[in-house]
């Protein structure tokens, strides 16, 4: 993996925030992204000659990849690791050689010289070493999603109103900057009034790694089985929920839903092939669809306005009308036949007019060069915003900043996802349940 300097990891977006400043509007601009409006390079220079004491729990794939991120932060260092499966946690030490090894993460929580802990682990772990986290007066980072089970994620959400410390979920989607440009537009009227929202992530592949020893299968495919894992929802759909819920400002009434292991009948327990409606008060729809089987459309996060179309995960735009080619109906028609568009001409009335993607024209959220994750890595994408989430917590655990509304929209994004399992194995329309509400949602 290439390293990265402290400028390439998130001084852009860093500076695009600052600016944000000093346009007109920027002001309401900044409400809409709270969890962003105090990173900017000037409290980067203010905490320069500081570092956040790092611990990470959790050392395989992820784990690995976010001490890649660490290792060039100036405002950051990797004072421990902990690990069960000693072959990850000796990978990770040779990464970070001065870093204290531990296979006991409460043991690593007694530690007085850590400040905050960056947690990777199967999902299972996710809730209890949060909370033993906070209780040890750790500030603490951890993957997506929130917990396996709705209690636990109430549980983390009490807990965290009640301490002073730091909590982040990595919600990579909320500090990548095509998808902060492209909410701007969206909340600006640009794609007019939001009428549906549809998301996709599809891959090929079984999702399996090699395993040493049958003993070893759960603890290493712990993604295949339910008592580990809640499936493609945790693992791919809480990233594009966020999102319909950022783009929205509100919260899914309802959800309906079918999953189902179509392809791979290896003994898994979770579904390799899901298909679920959301449903907004306003009638509004999210359509959310993945599978592990096929990966020909890729991942795509849409939002659909009665003025256009935002496709934030490819960082592009469509205009309804004013983009199209400007000639009638019938002139399209015949001009498609006459060039041999058509092997048989549709019967339609004079206002027909080809609804396809082809026909618009497409505009960039951000001009110049810029990343694109097609959805296929198990690992992470460059330039998806994990490394600038990571960077703000570590630039918290010094400063003691909250990030505002990032715990609030893992919580309501987690939720959904398990709210979806349950309408797809129940086989019925879920509502949202009043006991998991909480004031931040807007139904």
């Amino acid at each position: 993996m290439l390293k990265k300097t402290e400028k390439q990891v998130d001084l852009g977006l860093r500076q695009f925030i600052k600016d944000l400043g000093y346009i007109s509007g920027g002001a309401a601009l900044l409400s809409t992204i709270p969890w962003l409006q105090s990173f900017t390079p000037d409290t980067l220079n203010e905490i320069k000659n500081e570092k956040a004491r790092i611990a990470v729990i959790g050392t395989g794939s992820r784990g690995q990849y976010h001490i890649h991120a660490l290792l060039p932060m100036q405002h950051a260092e990797i004072v421990a690791l902990c690990d069960i499966y000693p072959p990850n946690l000796e990978e990770a030490s040779k990464l970070c050689p001065t870093a204290r090894k531990y296979t006991d993460y409460r043991k690593l929580l007694e530690s007085p010289d850590i400040d905050g802990v960056v947690i990777a682990t199967p999902l299972n772990w996710h809730a209890l070493i949060v909370l033993d986290a906070l209780s040890a007066g750790k500030h603490a980072f951890c993957e997506k999603s929130m917990a396996l089970t709705m209690d636990q994620c109430k549980a983390i959400y009490d807990a965290y109103q009640k301490t002073n410390k730091v909590l982040y979920f990595c919600m990579q989607r909320m500090f990548d900057e095509k998808y902060i440009k492209g909410m701007q537009m969206i909340h600006s009227g640009l794609i007019g009034d939001v009428v549906g929202l549809r998301c996709h992530w599809f891959r090929n592949h079984d999702w399996r790694r090699p395993v040493p020893s049958a003993n070893l299968e759960r603890q290493i495919n712990w993604r295949l089985y339910r008592d580990s894992s809640a499936g493609l929802m945790t693992e791919l759909a809480t990233h594009q929920l966020e999102v319909c819920n950022w783009a929205t400002k509100r919260i899914p009434q309802s959800v309906v839903g079918m999953g189902d292991i179509v392809n791979w009948k290896d003994g898994r327990e979770v579904y390799d092939s899901v298909s679920l409606t959301y449903r907004y008060s306003s009638g509004v729809k999210i359509t959310y669809e993945s599978l592990i089987s096929n990966k020909f459309n890729g991942m795509e996060d849409q939002v659909l306005g009665n003025k256009g179309t935002m496709n934030l995960a490819t960082g592009m735009y469509y205009l309804e009308g004013v983009d199209n080619t400007g000639n009638s109906g019938i002139e399209q028609l015949l001009s498609q036949i006459g060039n041999k568009v058509f092997a048989a001409i549709p019967a339609a009335g004079s206002s027909w007019r080809p609804e396809t993607k082809k026909e618009y024209k497409p505009h960039y959220i951000i001009e110049g060069d810029y990343n694109i994750n097609d959805g296929l890595s198990m690992i992470g994408a460059v330039k998806d915003g994990s490394d600038e989430i990571l960077s703000a917590f570590c630039q918290a655990c010094i400063t003691g900043e909250k990030g505002k509304d990032i715990v609030e929209e893992a919580y309501c994004a987690t939720l959904l996802c398990l709210l979806g399992n349950q309408a797809m194995d129940e086989q019925r329309r879920i509502d949202f349940p009043d006991e998991y509400k909480i004031p931040y949602m807007n139904f």
